[in-house]
C-alpha cells in the first residue's frame, strides 16, 4: 500500500459544520478520523495530503447516540474529529473533497 492510501486512512473526511465554520475564521479544519489515529500521525496526513504546514492538532472521541435503527434500538459508531490548526499563510479549502 503507497503512503499517500495511509493517510486517507487516517483522515476519512472533513467536518462541515457552524462549528468548523466558525473554526476557519481562526485558520482551523476539521477532520473527521479513524478512531486509533495518533495527533503526530494527523499532522503527516495533513501535511502530506494538502501541502500545508500545521501548527497543531486537537482532537476529540464523540460518543455515538443510542437511536433506532428500523423501529429496533441501535447504537451509532464513536468517531474522533481533529481540529487542525494551520501556520499564518496557509489554507485548505474543504468544499473541493479530498
Amino acid at each position: 500500500m503507497s503512503a499517500k492510501a495511509e493517510h486517507y486512512d487516517v483522515i476519512r473526511k472533513p467536518v462541515i459544520t457552524e462549528k468548523s465554520t466558525m473554526a476557519s475564521e481562526n485558520n482551523a479544519v476539521v477532520f473527521e478520523v479513524a478512531i486509533d489515529a495518533n495527533k503526530p500521525a494527523i499532522k503527516e496526513a495533513v501535511e502530506a495530503l494538502f501541502g500545508v504546514k500545521v501548527k497543531a492538532v486537537n482532537t476529540t472521541v464523540t460518543k455515538g447516540k443510542a437511536k433506532r435503527f428500523r423501529g429496533r434500538p441501535g447504537r451509532r459508531s464513536d468517531f474522533k474529529k481533529a481540529y487542525v490548526t494551520l501556520e499564518e499563510g496557509n489554507a485548505i479549502d474543504v468544499t473541493t473533497g479530498l
